[in-house]
């Protein structure tokens, strides 16, 4: 009997007999994240693999939300903080999509931005100022 794994599959080519495991899914690099999960407006919206990329649950991310602020725009500033307080040193390869978000949050009008600064920089631990990120 001989039997080959390709792709996450055994196969045993005399019995007959398929058996299947899942394959195992390297672990994401969370900037990779973070960055797929852009929207092509510029914004970021909650969903568990953002909040995973955060180093949170969505749970988490949510709950010190200013009450005023459009979720949207609250997970918005969440990654522009994200970005600059743990990701500095790849700067070039976020910087442009940094200003896509920060051209949709001026868009937006949105107000309590110092406020979202400063729960997120909490959230996050960090201690990103509003003006280093381009607000």
């Amino acid at each position: 009997m001989t039997d080959e794994l390709t792709c996450g599959y055994t196969v045993a080519w005399m019995d007959q007999t398929v058996e299947s495991s899942q394959p195992k899914q390297p672990p994401r690099d969370p900037l990779l994240q973070l960055v797929s999960l852009q929207e092509a407006s510029g914004c970021w919206v909650l969903d568990p693999h953002l909040a995973a990329a955060l180093g949170k649950t969505s749970e988490e991310v949510e709950k010190p939300k200013p009450a005023s602020v459009k979720q949207d725009v609250w997970v918005t500033i969440l990654a522009l903080i994200w970005l600059h307080g743990f990701k500095m040193d790849a700067q070039e390869e976020w910087e442009l999509l940094a200003m896509k978000a920060v051209s949709w949050l001026r868009a937006q009008k949105a107000s309590g931005v110092t406020e979202c600064v400063e729960a997120g920089n909490a959230l996050l631990g960090c201690t990103v100022q509003k003006d280093a990120v381009g607000l």
